[in-house]
């Protein structure tokens, strides 16, 4: 099994170089063919075309203004999709659903109007559009965005498009998808005498449908060379209604369907099989099959915000490149709610090897190691990261209670280790408010034998709150690392450098008698990092007196962890740093202000320290959707872009871009929740500690806190919208 994690330097680089060009004035125009810069192995040999389901959808109400508008600003060749459904007087309006229920808010306006139909041998019941008229929906209902974990901000301020209303937006390419020839015309309205006057009207470049009557109809009265005709494939067991086959058998005799359309919309499934786990299967030999016979594959089913497999690590970007941009086979199409994506996959990741432009400044530092893959901190999360080209590895330096140091995140073992779940180490929980505020098993309470008896966890930071679960078939796989084991590696690996991070130090000298600092001295000492400068070593640490214990060392660079958020940091303050430290470490919420989901401003923070020369860091990016503002739509590569192009971080730290506020002007202002209180200035008594106290004797050391008896239950408790967004209409 390979989980996707590379290309993330790659990433970064080009995602640079489009920010930057957006940044310095260049405008994105409407899409021009461009010579190919290779060879795809789509049927045509061109790019993969991108069509935008009911527009922009990820974002916007479907196939609203905003939705279709924002397809016609794509980098590559996009078609703009409208799922056609007809009205009681036969106009043609875009939904994805014959019923209106879910993405308008019809129910509201018209409570007492819902209706129940045979829809090709199901029941169905809800608001029909058949059952209104077109100036009854045009009038009084607008439209709502149909899927809960998106934003409603937008709903009820746009009305409904009709086929007309979709086309005027003159996108390179308009496909309309008939559902439901057979039930219309079971009540009266014809789709296809609707299509007749249609064509006369508008350039429809594709038309689908999963009827292979309606299409056989239709195939004597388009011209192939100006509208293709392409057959959608539903679920394998769910029967086309036209022949009483099942879609799955229909899918073995491509030959019997050849004659009258061009090429086929499959379920991404049908392509790239997902087993039971979420984790990715063989490919299917379709899109071969139908190369074959001269038939074009496009994919469905792609959502930035609905991930399909483990394999791709949430990242949509990786999941698009494995329909176009494998050796063995590219789909002509992908069919996604977050077109943007998808465009740019095409146009910036799948180009040649030979385009790849030289790296930016900006690092990138691990979280724990590629923690986003395997447990953080184990050799498989470090291995991991070295082979995706991170620039720098971190280790979170613990303490055992004999004094070997190791690396995990936190000194707490409950939420990184096997520890919870054990009864001989429930046990040993207990309080030390100094560290913090939670109970826990603390790894200064056992020996580094009883540590290396426990196993890995992988932390899903997002599994309670979203249902969003990290790699669990590497749940508790790999070993733990000491910190001369992680040093050791880094020397083979020889990677670009290392970056310690210091926590704790106080407390374990003051009350475990446990003298961190001069352990972690020594280790790099050992390992002759205090000697070189081939290999970056970055220091690390929120408590301002550790990191005076390194300033005598030249070949180091000390970072000050603010563990806050903070909106900006006075002159006398920055001063200070400077004599503390050569850069800052902070939260995303310190550079770029949130409020309701939405990107606000950038806040003052970086431009006031890099005018000192210090160098700053942001933490911690993640690929989950739910980590991120609407405005990077569900995509990491754009938080990542925007950090590093747009704001010029001097490195990201990451498990695994938008000029602020430029969407939430659009925003209806009665849905937005009352602002947050601006984050808090940095003051000089943020970043300055005291000494720290004298390292006690071993036998001094007192108990970490009130030991929990055996009894006691543990609970256990994530381009560049500055140029996209430029065509949206200002209200």
């Amino acid at each position: 099994m390979e989980i996707a994690g590379g290309k993330m330097r790659r990433f970064l680089v080009l995602f640079a170089q489009l920010v930057r060009s957006s940044l310095a004035g260049e405008q994105l125009q409407h899409y021009e063919p461009q010579p190919p810069i290779k060879q795809w192995l789509t049927l045509s040999g061109e790019a993969p075309l991108v069509i935008a389901g009911g527009g922009f959808s990820g974002l916007f109400p479907e196939s609203s203004r905003y939705a279709n508008d924002a397809v016609t600003q794509s980098k590559t060749r996009a078609a703009l999709s409208c799922n056609l459904q007809l009205t009681k007087d036969g106009i043609g309006i875009c939904s994805s659903d014959i019923r209106l229920d879910n993405s308008t808010n019809i129910i509201k306006v018209f409570p007492n109007h819902s209706n129940t139909y045979n829809v090709n041998g199901n029941q169905l019941s809800g608001w029909f559009a058949l059952d209104f008229t077109s100036d009854v929906i045009l009038k009084h209902v607008s439209l709502v965005q149909s899927v809960s974990t998106r934003t409603n901000v937008f709903d009820g301020r746009l009305q409904v498009s009709t086929v007309e209303d979709a086309v005027g937006v003159e996108p390179t390419v308009f496909w309309l998808n008939v559902q439901y020839d057979v039930f219309y015309a079971e009540h009266n309205l014809s789709v296809l005498m609707y299509l007749e006057k249609a064509k006369g009207l508008m350039d429809i470049d594709f038309v689908s449908s999963p009827e292979l009557g309606f299409l056989k109809r239709m195939n004597g009265k388009v011209t192939k060379a100006r509208t293709k005709l392409i057959f959608e494939f539903l679920d394998p067991d769910v029967v086309e209604p036209t022949t009483g086959q099942k879609y799955g058998s229909i899918l073995n005799d491509l030959l019997g369907i050849k004659p009258f359309v061009s090429g086929i919309l499959v379920p991404k499934e049908y392509i790239w099989p997902v087993d039971a786990n979420k984790y990715l299967g063989h490919p299917t030999t379709l899109v071969a099959d139908a190369h074959k016979l001269g038939l074009e594959v496009y994919a469905s089913g792609f959502a930035n915000d609905m991930p399909g497999s483990y394999n791709y690590s949430y990242d949509p970007t990786t999941e698009y490149l494995q329909f176009i941009d494998n050796p063995e086979f590219s789909v002509d199409g992908l069919l996604t709610d977050f077109s943007p994506t998808a465009s740019t996959a095409i146009a910036c990741f799948a180009s040649d090897e030979t385009t790849k432009p030289k790296k930016g400044k900006a690092l990138i530092i691990t979280h724990n190691g590629a923690s986003g893959l395997y447990p953080g901190c184990t050799d498989l999360a470090y291995e991991q990261a070295v082979n995706d080209g991170a620039d720098i590895i971190d280790c979170s330096v613990q303490m055992s209670k004999d004094g070997v140091a190791f690396c995990l995140d936190s000194a707490d073992l409950t939420g990184h280790t096997s520890a919870s779940v054990m009864p001989a180490f429930m046990s040993r929980s207990s309080s030390v408010p100094e560290v913090q505020k939670d109970m826990g098993i603390f790894s200064f309470d056992l020996t580094w034998g009883e540590i290396r008896t426990l196993k890995p966890q992988m932390e899903s930071p997002f599994q309670q709150t979203a249902g969003l679960q990290r790699n669990p078939e590497a749940k508790n796989k790999g070993k733990f690392m000491t910190l001369v084991e992680f040093l050791d590696f880094a020397k083979a690996n020889a990677v670009s450098g290392i970056m310690i991070n210091i926590q704790n130090a106080a407390y374990l000298a003051s009350k475990k008698g446990l003298d961190m600092v001069r352990l972690i001295t020594e280790a790099l000492s050992n390992a002759t990092f205090d000697e070189q400068r081939t290999q970056k070593v970055l220091i690390q640490s929120d408590d301002s007196s550790v990191l005076s214990m390194f300033r005598g060392f030249l070949a180091y660079e000390r970072l000050l962890h603010i563990t806050k958020p903070i909106g900006d940091v006075p002159e006398s303050t920055v001063n200070e740093i400077k004599k503390l430290a050569d850069g800052l470490v902070v939260a995303r919420a310190s550079l770029i202000s949130i409020e309701n989901g939405f990107t606000v401003a950038r806040t003052k923070v970086i431009d006031e320290v890099h005018a000192s020369k210090i160098s700053v860091y942001v933490y911690v990016l993640r690929n989950e959707f739910v980590a991120l503002p609407f405005d990077f739509f569900a995509d990491p590569t754009r938080e990542l872009a925007t950090y590093v192009a747009a704001l010029e971080v001097d490195g990201v730290i990451t498990e695994f871009p938008a000029e602020p506020g430029a969407l939430l002007k659009q925003a209806a202002s009665r849905a937005s929740a009352p602002a947050n209180p601006p984050n808090p200035s940095l003051e000089v008594a943020d970043v300055v500690d005291p000494p720290l106290p004298a390292v006690i004797s071993a036998s001094q050391g007192s108990s970490s806190g009130m030991a929990i008896t055996a009894n006691f239950c543990l609970c256990l408790a994530v381009i560049m919208a500055s140029d996209f967004l430029s065509f949206f209409i200002k209200l």
